[in-house]
């Protein structure tokens, strides 16, 4: 087996919990600003460290007033907001520990993780998210507490705390050591039923503190790190670098509605940004639009061409040309400039995870000043496993390991990793446990490949390798990620098992769709069922498939796709709140749009030049 592990820059404290984090902080820099939160004219208003802790002890002391007890599960269904993190620490240092449910959770799934994880009481933010828990409520007779924040319910904790005493608290804070459970996080299922995730919190502590050494120059800016947090707390991408900035003192910002988002970014004027590739390839994708509708689409391009040309050149140490110095700098000025000062002009860098980005659009923003930091992980690995770091970073690959963490790929180039990060156990689920082990690794279900220097490279999911009639193993992802880059492209499902070739289900993404029907002069008005059969949008999702199938040999690549008339989203069933597809359920519920690659050819079904 092939392993590289990276040793801890930190020494492991095994007594030490996630509340220990805030203390330090609190001891170290009361006075700075730790969170800013929205204001009604568009700015933000300060909480210092110090007023941080306070609010979460005052919130802690109504949690035990209220008979939460040490050990207790809490459920939390709330959006990316300030509170997420108040109501974290505040069970923390009451000694229970959270049960995060995504805010588009379903009834049913509400039920699965309150029920599963013994739930005594649940925080909801919204009347909606009330409704969905009050539908199933009957069914889950240990809740005996119900608040909601939307109703000003955390203020009654806290009044109804008032003569809760300090030392109570802290005693409370202190009952757990390090390989106690933290938080319970329910896996965002896309086979099967949602596994409680027992995290510990060492997990979460061991991984900040190496973590907050190892990517100093992103979370210790000398002039002041900050962060705006768009991606769901629920998740534990975004819960981790929640801990990871309180231990750090980096001040965070909360935007939930992505709609929201640029605005939100002019005004915080963050220095690092945490996102998933989509979200990049929506910031490029729409620019890209933009300067076509204005008559500039091909400076736009011809400045992205310039971008990769020049980061390419820098990373692999080669002279750059003076032509390409001198388009460059006039790109700069007439591109690249007005991209950053739309992301706040402070950005430097992006942590990207859950899917690969691409070496294309790593190069473009590395380009802008904006070095994307890809990473890799899991729930199960208390999030990153692997990250590039700002003083070693290969663009292309989810980077070297962690300090504290060691990966291995097993002999069928499965991933596994040990270490600081990795979860204790499925909760109440022995037999799942076991079968993800072996010793003390754990089984990702990943593939990978390492080059010399450790840096590890996804390339697809071990359950997921389609094989086909002939023998030949295909990994998806190496076709999926490069088409849901197109502009037009919402998803992409690469099928073909068991069959003589490869085919594809297409969905058009629906923002992108009037914008680029208009930019290419078609009807802006038509229904995404009527683009389906449109002759520009099926030669449009044909080069993005063609130029996807240079790739990889003619045994793997896509012979025919189908436009479904439809889009796969979380709430359909076809993706889980991360984004990520739910494979089974798409090849259950489309079947018969599949079958008829292979035994028909319908009028919206496109043919690759290969075929």
């Amino acid at each position: 087996m092939i392993e590289f592990a990276t040793a801890p820059l930190v020494a492991p404290d095994p007594e030490a919990n996630t509340t220990d984090l805030l203390v330090e902080r609190v001891r170290a820099t009361p006075d700075s600003v730790l969170f800013s939160l929205p204001t009604a004219d568009g700015g933000w208003s300060p909480v210092t460290t110090r007023e941080f802790h306070e609010q979460v002890v005052a919130l802690a002391k109504g949690l035990a007033a209220a008979g939460i007890q040490p050990g207790d599960k809490v459920g939390l269904m709330c959006k990316t907001r300030y509170e997420w993190t108040l109501i974290d620490f505040a069970m923390w240092f009451a000694g229970a520990v959270l049960v995060p449910i995504y805010e588009t959770s379903s009834p049913a799934q509400v039920r699965w993780n309150l029920g599963d994880s013994g739930a005594i009481a649940v925080i909801l933010e919204t009347a909606d998210h009330f409704a969905r828990f009050d539908e199933v409520h009957p069914d889950l007779p240990a809740i005996r507490n119900v608040w909601q924040i939307d109703l000003g319910d955390l203020d009654k904790l806290v009044a109804s705390g008032a003569d809760v005493p300090d030392d109570e608290i802290e005693r409370r804070r202190n009952l757990a050591v390090g390989s106690d459970i933290a938080t319970l996080i329910y896996t965002s299922g896309s086979t099967g039923k949602p596994k409680g995730c027992v995290l510990t919190h060492s997990n979460f502590v061991e991984l900040s503190r190496n973590a907050a050494v190892a990517l100093k120059e992103v979370v210790l800016d000398p002039d002041g790190a900050s962060t705006l947090l768009f991606i769901t707390t629920a998740h534990v991408f975004a819960r981790f670098i929640s801990v990871l900035s309180v231990h750090a003192g980096v001040r965070v910002g909360h935007q939930p509605d992505t709609k929201q988002l640029l605005p939100s970014l002019a005004s915080f004027k963050p220095t690092f940004l945490l996102a998933v590739p989509r979200v990049f390839e929506k910031v490029y994708n729409v620019s890209e639009q933009k300067a076509e509708a204005g008559g500039k689409g091909k400076i736009f391009r011809a400045a992205a061409d310039a971008a990769v040309a020049h980061s390419t050149a820098l990373e692999s140490g080669a002279k750059i040309p003076f032509g390409l110095k001198v388009k460059f700098a006039l790109f700069d000025r007439l591109v690249y400039s007005k991209l950053r000062a739309a992301m706040g002009g402070n950005v430097k860098y992006a942590v990207s995870g859950s899917a690969p980005l691409g070496p294309r659009l790593g190069h473009f923003y590395h380009s802008l000043g904006i070095t994307i930091l890809e990473g890799y992980g899991l729930t199960e690995t208390t999030a990153p496993a692997t990250v590039n770091l700002a003083t070693r970073s290969k663009i292309g690959t989810v980077g070297p390991a962690l300090p504290g963490v060691a990966v291995r790929l097993a002999d069928d180039g499965e991933i596994q990793v040990k270490g600081n990060n990795v979860f204790k156990e499925y909760w109440k689920n022995p037999e799942a446990t076991a079968a993800t082990f072996d010793g003390e690794w754990f089984k990702t279900g990943d593939l990978g490949s390492f080059d010399a220097d450790g840096f590890l490279t996804i390339t697809g999911r071990l359950k997921e390798i389609i094989v086909t009639a002939g023998g030949k193993n295909v990994a998806p992802a190496a076709l999926e990620d490069p088409i849901r880059a197109n502009p037009l492209v919402g998803q992409v499902v690469v099928v073909g098992d068991k069959k003589p070739f490869i085919s594809a289900l297409i969905t058009l993404d629906p923002e992108m769709l009037p914008v680029w029907l208009n930019n290419n002069g078609e009807d802006a008005g038509m229904s995404i069922e009527e683009a389906t059969t449109n002759p520009a949008v099926l030669a449009e999702v044909q080069r993005a498939i063609d130029a996807a199938n240079e790739n990889v040999s003619r045994a793997e690549s896509i012979r025919k796709f189908t436009i479904l008339p439809t889009e796969l989203t979380e709430a359909s069933g076809h993706l889980t709140p991360k984004m990520s597809i739910k494979r089974n359920v798409i090849l259950e519920d489309f079947a018969d749009s599949i079958e008829s690659m292979y035994s028909g050819a319908p009028a919206t079904e496109g043919h690759s030049i290969i075929a």
